[in-house]
């Protein structure tokens, strides 16, 4: 039952400890990992972005650039089906855009948002909340801080729908915590 439990744990460990090493064959300018906290569910993500290599409104040394953020997940809800302390465990995967205002040499305070997509494992049914699909949207809006040694932290907050296509869809939201090491 212990085994059964921790596989997903196991997965997401390896997936993180040899991300830089397919980063760098996919061509990845930077890897991130994430924890996240919403209403009685965390989140653990690992994800790699590609810069788009353009950018737009350059003044004063900066300008609005952005990133393709591919991301793994996973969700643990602590009150599956509206029951406190069962749990619910959920495998998202997400492509998302993400559009970034920054310093031109990229380091420094930055700010972005993105809405991209995710599709999950499960239906998510946790703490009174249900999302109808599988397939969601996924937006966020956040800051913050790029370090000369190319190592980032930065926090966002975040939001899942399904745009209101099918319901229930009451939505879930997150606060998020990322570190990132860019290449």
């Amino acid at each position: 039952m212990f085994l059964k439990k921790i596989k997903p744990v196991l997965a997401l460990g390896a997936l993180l400890a040899l991300q830089p090493v397919f980063a760098a064959d996919m061509g990845a300018d930077s890897v991130a990992v994430e924890f996240g906290t919403g209403s009685k569910v965390q989140m653990i993500r690992a994800s790699a972005q590609k810069n788009w290599e353009r950018s737009w409104f350059e003044s004063n040394g900066t300008h609005l650039s952005g990133y393709w953020d591919a991301n793994l997940a996973l969700w643990r809800g602590n009150a599956y089906r509206n029951v406190p302390g069962d749990h619910q465990n959920i495998a998202v995967a997400g492509l998302t855009p993400v559009f970034r205002f920054e310093r031109s040499d990229k380091r420094g305070f930055y700010g972005e948002a993105g809405i991209g997509v995710s599709l999950f494992s499960h239906l998510y049914n946790n703490d009174d909340n249900r999302l109808s699909t599988a397939f969601q949207f996924a937006d966020h809006i956040g800051a913050g801080y790029v370090f000369a040694n190319q190592w980032e932290l930065g926090a966002k907050l975040q939001h899942y729908s399904n745009g209101g296509f099918k319901h229930p869809n009451s939505g879930v939201n997150w606060l998020v915590v990322k570190v990132a090491r860019h290449f």
